[in-house]
């Protein structure tokens, strides 16, 4: 199974090696998070030709029979969501760092199971004759655009030794040149973190008030700074939201539109797993909130897809008369297993309402909500760590690390809107 491993780029090789070293290591979650640092313990198979010649560039693997990190009992991992690169350390004849470095591709990883990597590759130009040996030492878990880094926390003995006899134009000493022999995923670019947001494009003055008229009353566009406070970290953005409203008896029901609502998918993303809802707050003569939501995505959506934010729905049942104002409010967005909390930093008035009171409606800071399914209140995320050690939940997935959803936050690519 190991014969690429072996093969020598234009010439022969001795017969491939495979050794394994179980080292002590330090994970380190994402900056912004706030968790601690886990130690667990990784096991790594290498892979090498026996014997070579100076000049010859060989291709070196590098397996993981156990990775420092498990799966906790909170979110399953989709399949091909992970990605491994690391450095493997040539020293002896000759010293160079090996570029190593393995495809996103892993099963699905359920709840508390252990974390499957795939095999890195690596190739080494051979530069000295004598003993070249191979030690693994750093390495970093990508799931989407989330790194956890882990390093030795002890010297590391080598797993592979190569004996490099002298070829045409060899030297005595030197040191070898090494790049990884897969392409770079462009999700693994340190640029591309949970960190990076996206800010709206101003449309209307924030100040500016919806009109009523007849039954049917259209809501200003405003464009509402949000703090999103999620598994993965904080982030700051502006999204265009308007309020709309329909008479119905005394009461009015509600149509939020978020004008700047469109992003990438980060992965594949299941039927039924994504869900907003925020609270429009009352102002002027009546008080409280009024809870909209969307529903559930009816179809999967792939990875790079863009994602539409259908509009949110509810029923407003006014507590008192007079004007009373809708403003957006807190955003809340539930997908596979994780809640996303977006605050408003500022708001303001999108629909100005003239108002009779109705029983039981929402003035005195109370909140009527739309009919529907609940959601959930459960979140969190994947972590890494030894089951001896702490949680280091460093894999932000979904919710946590790109879909802030209902347009308060796109964290990658953000569309407008068709109207």
């Amino acid at each position: 199974m190991f014969t690429g491993a072996a093969v020598l780029l234009g010439v022969s090789a001795g017969q491939a090696q495979a050794a394994e070293v179980a080292y002590a290591t330090k994970c380190v979650p994402p900056s912004g998070i706030g968790l601690p640092d886990v130690n667990g313990t990784t096991k790594v198979e290498i892979t090498a030709p026996a014997t070579a010649k100076v000049g010859d560039t060989v291709d070196v693997v590098w397996k993981f029979t156990q990775a420092a990190s498990k799966n906790p009992d909170i979110i399953d991992l989709p399949a091909n969501s992970v990605q491994p690169s690391g450095t493997l350390k040539a020293a002896g004849a000759q010293t160079a760092d090996i570029a190593m470095q393995g495809p996103r591709e892993n099963p699905a990883i359920p709840k508390g199971g252990a974390m499957t990597l795939s095999d890195m590759k690596g190739t080494l130009k051979l530069t000295a004759a004598g003993q070249v040996t191979l030690t693994p030492d750093a390495y970093v878990v990508n799931a989407l655009s989330t790194d956890t880094k882990c390093a030795p926390t002890e010297a590391v003995q080598p797993a592979a030794t190569i004996t490099v006899t002298a070829g045409e134009g060899s030297s005595g000493t030197g040191s070898g040149s090494a790049s990884p022999s897969t392409s770079p995923d462009p999700s693994q670019s340190a640029s591309q973190s949970p960190s990076a947001s996206a800010s709206g494009t101003p449309s209307t003055s924030p100040s500016a008030s919806g009109t009523s008229g007849g039954t049917d009353f259209t809501g200003k566009v405003v464009d509402i700074p949000y703090t999103c406070q999620s598994p993965i970290g904080e982030k700051r953005a502006t999204s265009p939201i308007q309020i709309n409203a329909k008479k119905n008896s005394g009461s009015y029901d509600l149509t939020v539109q978020f004008k700047k609502s469109v992003m990438d998918s980060p992965i594949d993303i299941p039927a039924g797993k994504v869900k907003p809802t925020m609270q429009i707050v009352l102002g002027g003569a009546d008080s409280g909130s009024v809870k909209v939501e969307g529903p559930l995505n009816s179809a999967p959506i792939p990875q790079n897809e863009p994602i539409e934010i259908p509009d949110l729905t509810g029923v407003y049942k006014p507590g008192a008369t007079g004007e009373s104002t809708l403003s957006p409010g807190v955003l809340t967005i539930e997908a596979m297993g994780t809640t996303t909390t977006c605050t408003p930093d500022s708001t303001a008035v999108s629909l100005t309402l003239d108002t009779a009171e109705q029983a039981s409606g929402a003035s005195g800071g109370g909140s009527s909500s739309s009919s529907g399914g609940s959601a959930s209140t459960g979140g969190g995320l994947a972590e890494t760590g030894s089951g001896d050690h702490g949680a280091l939940k460093a894999l932000g997935l979904v919710a946590g690390t790109a879909i802030l959803l209902g347009g308060a936050v796109f964290t990658f690519m953000p569309r407008r809107r068709a109207d």
